[in-house]
Parts: C-alpha cells; structure tokens; sequence
C-alpha cells in the first residue's frame, strides 16, 4: 500500500531501527550519574548531540533534545521572548507557520503580548521586504519556516535572518520539514526541528539556541537539557534520531534528486489528466518529495477515503476533512482553492511505479466523486434572451463543494455582464468561490452580509 504522507510522519529509517535495538541495551541508565552504566549512556548522549549539532550546523553545547517538535517550538519561543522581555512584546510570525508556531503566539497574546502575522503571495512564500518592514524597535522575537509543511514552498530564510540581523531581532527557524534534506542557510538565532519527519523515531525533538541569543527557558527549572527540556532523556529514541538524521542526509541528494522528478511528473500530469485542478505552492523553491492539489467539486473527505480504499495513505488541508469545518490555515492565507485538497509526500524509496499507479487512478476516482455529489456543471453557454440578469443561489446550511458546484450550474443562466449571489455560511466559501472564478475567468466582485446569516458572494458572469 503506498504511502504518500511523510510530511506528517516517515517510516523508521532502517538506520533509526537499527540503532534504537542497540541503545536499548547500552542507553537505559541516567546519563547523569557517575557509575560505570551511567557514563556508558553519558557517551552515547553526547555522540548523538554532537551529530545532531553537526546536520543542524551549530555547536553541540547550543544543542538540546525534548520530548518532541512541538515542545521544541514552545519551549524555543518562549524562552526568546523572556529573554528580551525588556526589549519588548512583539512577536513576528508568517501567516503559514505551523500551528505550534501560531499556538504559541496565542499563548503569547492572552498574557498581553502582541503577534504580527506577515501575509504570503500565491505561492506561500513571504516577501523579505514585507517581513523586514514588520520588524520594529519593540520586536522580540521573529519565527519564520524553512518550508511549508502543507504546500512545501521554501521560503527565503537567509534573507529574512539577514533583515532581522540588521533590525537586531532573533530569528527563530521551524525547520521540521526540511531538516532532513539540507542545513538550514542563513544566519539564524534558533532552530526547532522533529525527529518523526526525518525517519526517527517519534517523540524526540531539537532545540537549538545559538550562544549570544537572550534566552530565559520558563516553566519549573531542572538540570538536564541545559534546564530547556524538562525530565529523564529519552536516550535510545535520541540516539536513533541523531543516527537517522546523519543517515538520510547522506541520501539526501540522490534520493532528493529522484524524488522531485517524480514530483514534477504529478504537478505535470495531475491538471492535465483532472480538468479544474490547482496545483498550489511554488514550483521551484520547494521541498523535493511534496506536492499539493486542489480539486473543484469535490468533496475532500470522500476523495481522501476514496484514495484510501484505492490503496493509497494521503492527507488533505479542506474544510471537508476537518473537525473545525474550516480550511487549512496555509491554504486560507495563500488564498487558493481548499476544496477537494490533496497532499502526496513521498518517503524516501517510493517507487516510481507507485506514482504511475495513482495517475492511472486518481482521475477515475475523482470523476466519481464528482457525479455522487450531482456536480457536473455544463459549459456557459448564451442564455434564452428573457433571463434574468442576475439569480441568486441559497446554499445556506451546506458545505463544501456545494455552494460552488451550485454556483457553477446556474452562471450559464444570466446573460454576460449579469451577476450570480451565491448565500453561504461555510467558510471555504470565502476560498472557494473567488478561486473558482479565477480558474473558469469570472469576476468574482465581493462579499457581503447575508440578510439570513453567513455570507453574500457575487459573481459577474464575464464569458
């Protein structure tokens, strides 16, 4: 069964298996004791830690380990921003980062500091300028992503480190998704990074602190980690981390290499094998094994189950498949199509002929979710010359795709110039629609309150 969704978790890496067996025979006692077993686990700790510092290009002692990705982010931003408490309460943060990152700028803003969100383009990536114009005397602390965990748009972190060396504020880099493929360049102050996503065993993360950077760790204080990860070390799950993080970096070009070219074999082939398809996030200046797509008219949750009963593990940013009932964050601020969202991340060692097998079934399997949900809008054509020159759609009540598969149906109905108000009250609406219309040349004019609840969309029919 092909897995397709390494972003969110890679197998072990045979390497991380290998040593995991090992460590647990010669790592179980306190590295902090002075006993034979103790100093025995003592090396080992300090082997991992000198490995893991060497991929993330810092020195050993700026390195700690905790008990995994997200503790790593809380822990790194938090203690930043005590740090420079007298600098001031402003934390900087990408309207894309993970939400570790926008958890703990919500931790931080209920105790009264403030969070800035710079926006993205298109493409998922911020602009440097932008960033750097965000950054004021009263900034404590600015987060940016190496890449983006939904889209995998890299983003310019050298040059986003370079504004915020200049403006004096620590830049603190997630690094989660992209640490296995390369070090991160740049002049950053801190870096947090998960084991899981590289092929390490789950429940270990990275800290890194560079010296010179004011940093007050928070919460009850405690002698291991340098007082930032509170608690017993993990020893055998950290040596396995730090031995898989050298072993996939070996691999990284080659399998890199072989990976985006399959990659680009799917943003090639998907739009031109699925009509109304958008492949989102950039198409260079991203990581090598991940694409993401978006489908009109479709529902997400059944096209992910779908994909599942047809052998294949994916993941997805709708609404559709999410408690919330709200788009990905990612894709909400990229202002891209949501509907019908579909994430592959290749592990290392997929086979091309995996990738060939989901081609031959991902457009069987979306034409059918297309004709249970009613959705097969025909072409705009004129309309009887006594039509209205505008309709409205009540779609009040229903979720995605409907209000825009409804929308799609009736804009053949008004004459050219004439205007489709589409009611709704799902907030994928607010992507959806205004998408839809860039993918099929519309205008979409706005957004107003609706008179019965949730929103007015108005739609000019323009072909």
């Amino acid at each position: 069964m092909p897995y397709f969704d390494a972003a969110s978790a890679a197998p072990l890496h045979p390497v991380a298996r290998q040593a995991l067996l090992a460590s647990l025979d010669e790592g179980w006692a306190d590295p902090a004791r002075l006993y034979r077993e103790g100093r025995r686990a003592r090396l080992l700790l300090d082997a991992a830690r000198e490995a893991a510092a060497e991929a993330v290009g810092c020195r050993p002692d700026e390195l700690v380990f905790t008990p995994s990705g997200t503790r790593a982010v809380h822990a790194g931003v938090s203690g930043a921003l005590a740090g420079r408490r007298r600098v001031g309460d402003r934390l900087v943060v990408s309207a894309v980062e993970h939400s570790s990152v926008l958890h703990a700028g919500e931790t931080h803003a209920a105790a009264g500091g403030t969070v800035t969100e710079v926006p993205v383009g298109r493409s998922g990536a911020v602009d440097p300028a932008v960033f750097a114009a965000a950054l004021d005397p009263g900034t404590a602390l600015a987060c940016l992503q190496s890449a983006n965990h939904e889209v995998g748009t890299e983003q310019p972190v050298a040059e986003v480190a370079e504004a915020c060396r200049a403006a004096g504020v620590p830049l603190l880099v997630d690094a989660a998704q992209s640490l296995g493929w390369g070090p991160v360049e740049g002049g950053w102050s801190l870096l947090a990074a998960s084991a899981h996503k590289w092929g390490g065993p789950a429940g270990v993360g990275l800290l890194a602190v560079r010296k010179g950077v004011r940093f007050a760790p928070q919460g009850p204080a405690d002698e291991r980690e340098s007082g930032r990860a509170p608690g017993f070390e993990n020893l055998p799950a950290i040596v396995a981390a730090a031995a898989s993080l050298r072993a996939v970096r070996a691999e990284a070009a080659a399998e890199g290499a072989r990976l985006r070219s399959l990659v680009d074999r799917i943003r090639t082939r998907v739009p031109e094998l699925v009509p109304d398809v958008e492949v989102v996030g950039d198409p260079v200046r991203r990581l090598p094994h991940l694409v993401t797509f978006s489908c009109l008219y479709v529902d997400g949750e059944t096209l992910l189950h779908e994909l599942d009963r047809e052998g294949f593990s994916v993941s997805s940013g709708s609404s559709c498949t999410s408690s919330t009932l709200t788009p990905s964050h990612v894709l909400r601020a990229m202002g891209v199509l949501s509907e019908g969202n579909v994430r592959l991340s290749l592990p290392a060692g997929t086979a091309a002929s995996d990738v060939d097998h989901f081609l031959d079934v991902l457009p069987g399997v979306v034409a059918a979710v297309r004709d249970r949900l009613g959705a097969a809008p025909a072409a705009s054509t004129a309309p009887p010359s006594d039509s209205s020159p505008s309709l409205v759609v009540d779609a009040l009540g229903r979720r995605c795709p409907i209000p825009v598969i409804e929308l799609a149906k009736v804009i053949g109905d008004v004459p050219v110039g004439g205007t489709v108000t589409v009611l709704a009250d799902d907030a994928a609406a607010r992507l959806d629609i205004p998408a839809w219309c860039e993918m099929r040349g519309q205008q979409y004019v706005g957004e107003t309150p609706a008179a019965g609840g949730g929103s007015a969309y108005v739609v000019r029919r323009l072909s």
